[in-house]
């Protein structure tokens, strides 16, 4: 589970969690049984130095594990009814310039509920806070960044905003790239003693990003360095047929010592929905798409576990998601039955069955880890409305039984998602899951086919709310890493792309520079496998602001922006030193390389904004070309310091 994103009250006594929902003797509190609470107190911890925590009771025992700076200590109190401050002394050994504080439930007792946090001094006496300012990681950039020519049109601000975006990508991948294992080339799990390279969270989430960076930014390290790195990791990691197994660095072997199907499969499973995918859908067919298929045909090559509906690889909810996502995508791309055939059977399992997500399951969880099925079953509805309408007539009741049931009770009064519903009671978390708009690609998708407008409107409703309410908290209220805005910012994007409200883009042009001012110098951003998620946003979000416009070769002083003006797409094209390279233009991907019947919402997709169709002409500037030479690239030159305008219509 992820830890919640505090919103916090600073002052010089402390933090008060003002904005809690819950409230018991007149204070707001968190409750650590809705998950952790991760935060972080701008003081450097001293001997002497206490962490006091304002402990709530309901005249019984409560417990907690406190981690600070990587130190623990399980708390207990408690026995009369109310809060109370609690002192925990700072654990012995702990160093740094702040306090990184983890609050959970401790392995024992019920779980704690507190209404503030201080450090203070053994004499009680509060340690004044600061708020931590943002570190810039790149200060040499902003001239380029932040200048701003006399009279700047608003295509060439989103140039200068996509350099940003880009620049920021390319660091990421010299940064992890730099930390790559010397033998085999392959990236590890994370910086924090997972020594290992896997398929759910290396493969799946990060290494990805750095492939597709590379084919916007750099060829050469795509063409090279990248698709080294797959060859490398299906030569050592297929374990069971070409299933990914997590390979040791240390050892240079399977990292387990025996055979776990299971989990391979969920290794398998998210590789292919999180990471290959994707990048599918930007390149088309390529070693990577190939890749896909092979995990995903061996995935169920080895389906075990026997339903009325056939035999399924996994009972794991969210890896059945992910298969319902890349079953229901690969049918269109590779034309082949079995895939729809794989897809409807987990469909018929969850609509059709006994487990049907909100009446025979307890508890609905929305954050990432669940709210793959919630997604997966409206691609399926998708390709059955295409190719099997006698299902997609079935799936309709069930599926619009399960979305009605989440806009009843998974909604706050903005429309954004709790993390947590109990389905039979309609109780939720106080936390919001920052894959809000993930949930709602399912529901917006259905509106699509059947014009269930209540779906569209939630949508609507949730984006409308985002700058008034929710400015300064893009990880939705469940995590303050960059991991948490990314989710948050690529939902609002891929909604946008469909619902362009102007207040939730300005919101996301906000919440970004949160999320890359956690990234440091090497570019690194937070040394863990999630950092591939913040550059698969910063994608999206520069491929917005250039409305799917590339250049090659990229450079870091090349920008290019572009904005609608109707009909006409208007860029702008700067380069500080001289450059000639080309301009290159956006397919309707979800069509030419996927061969998908509507351009649905889709999680980790990236939208689609001005495309050109091949058998059409454009006009830029003075020139004609058709949409397949612009597809290709046209050739431009930059002079010094001069900006090109272009009009395309």
């Amino acid at each position: 589970m992820k830890p919640l994103l505090l919103l916090l009250a600073l002052a010089a006594s402390g933090i008060k969690f003002d904005d809690a929902t819950q409230s018991y003797a007149g204070e707001r509190y968190k409750y650590l049984g809705d998950g952790p609470i991760k935060l972080t107190i701008p003081v450097a911890p001293q001997p002497g130095h206490v962490l006091a925590l304002k402990w709530g009771s309901k005249n019984d025992q409560r417990a907690a594990r406190v981690r600070i700076n990587g130190k623990s200590v399980d708390v207990t109190g408690g026995g009369y009814d109310g809060f109370r401050w609690l002192a925990v002394p700072m654990p012995d050994g702990v160093t740094g310039d702040r306090c990184e504080v983890t609050l959970e439930k401790a392995p024992a007792g019920k779980p704690a509920f507190l209404s503030a946090v201080q450090v203070t001094t053994k004499d009680k006496v509060p340690v004044t806070l600061e708020p931590a300012k943002p570190v810039e990681a790149f200060p040499e950039m902003r001239t380029i960044w932040d200048r701003e020519p006399a009279n700047p049109s608003l295509a060439e601000h989103n140039a200068r905003q996509a350099a940003e975006a880009f620049y920021r990508c390319r660091k990421f991948v010299a940064g992890w790239l730099a930390r790559a294992d010397p033998k085999t080339g392959l990236i590890p799990r994370n910086f924090r003693g997972s020594d290992y390279w896997n398929g759910r969270d290396a493969a799946a989430d990060n290494y990805p990003f750095m492939v597709l960076t590379a084919a916007m930014t750099d060829r050469a390290l795509f063409e090279g360095r990248m698709l080294e790195m797959l060859r490398t990791e299906i030569k050592l990691t297929c374990r069971v047929d070409r299933l990914p197994e997590d390979w040791s660095f240390a050892t240079q072997a399977w990292r387990r010592e025996k055979v776990d199907l299971d989990a391979l499969i969920f290794e398998g499973a998210e590789y292919v929905k999180d990471g290959l995918l994707p990048i599918t859908e930007w390149l088309g067919a390529s070693p990577w798409s190939e890749r896909a298929i092979g995990i995903v045909d061996d995935i169920w090559k080895n389906a075990t576990v026997e339903t009325p509906f056939g035999k399924i690889p996994t009972l794991n909810f969210e890896v059945n998601g992910d298969l319902l996502q890349a079953c229901s995508r690969l049918y269109w791309f590779t034309g082949e039955r079995k895939y729809l055939d794989w897809a409807i059977r987990l469909g018929d399992y969850y609509l059709l069955g006994n487990q049907h997500p909100t009446r025979d399951i307890a508890e609905l969880k929305l954050g990432d880890h669940s709210c793959e099925v919630i997604n997966g079953l409206s691609e399926l509805y998708v390709a059955c409305h295409y190719a099997a309408p006698e299902k997609k007539k079935a799936y309709e009741k069930p599926l619009r039984e399960l979305y009605d049931h989440l806009l009843k009770v998974a909604r706050n009064e903005h429309g954004l998602v709790y993390l947590k519903v109990n389905n039979r009671t309609g109780e939720h978390t106080t936390a919001l899951t920052d894959n809000w708009g993930y949930n709602y690609d399912g529901l917006y998708t259905v509106y699509l086919l059947d014009g269930t407008t209540a779906y569209r409107d939630a949508v609507r409703k949730a984006l409308s709310n985002l700058k008034e309410h929710y400015t300064g908290q893009g990880g939705m209220c469940q995590s303050n890493t960059a991991d948490g805005y990314a989710d948050s910012i690529e939902g609002a994007i891929t909604l946008l792309n469909r619902e362009p409200i102007a207040s939730a883009f300005e919101w996301v042009d906000t919440e970004i520079k949160t999320m890359w001012a956690k990234q440091q110098p090497d570019g690194v951003i937070e040394g863990w496998h999630g950092d591939g998620n913040s550059a698969r946003t910063s994608l999206m979000y520069a491929l917005w602001k250039t409305q799917g416009c590339t250049v090659e070769p990229w450079r870091p002083d090349v920008r290019v922006g572009a904005a609608r003006d109707g009909d006409k797409l208007l860029i702008s094209l700067t380069a500080d030193q001289p450059w000639t390279g080309k301009l290159i233009f956006d397919r309707p991907r979800h069509k030419t390389n996927m061969r998908l019947p509507l351009d649905y919402p889709r999680i980790n997709q990236f939208p689609e904004w001005f495309t050109v169709e091949a058998g059409k002409r454009y006009t830029v500037g003075n020139r004609t070309f058709t949409g397949n030479e612009l597809a290709a690239g046209i050739p431009i030159t930059l002079k010094s310091g001069q900006e090109l305008q272009l009009c395309v219509q």
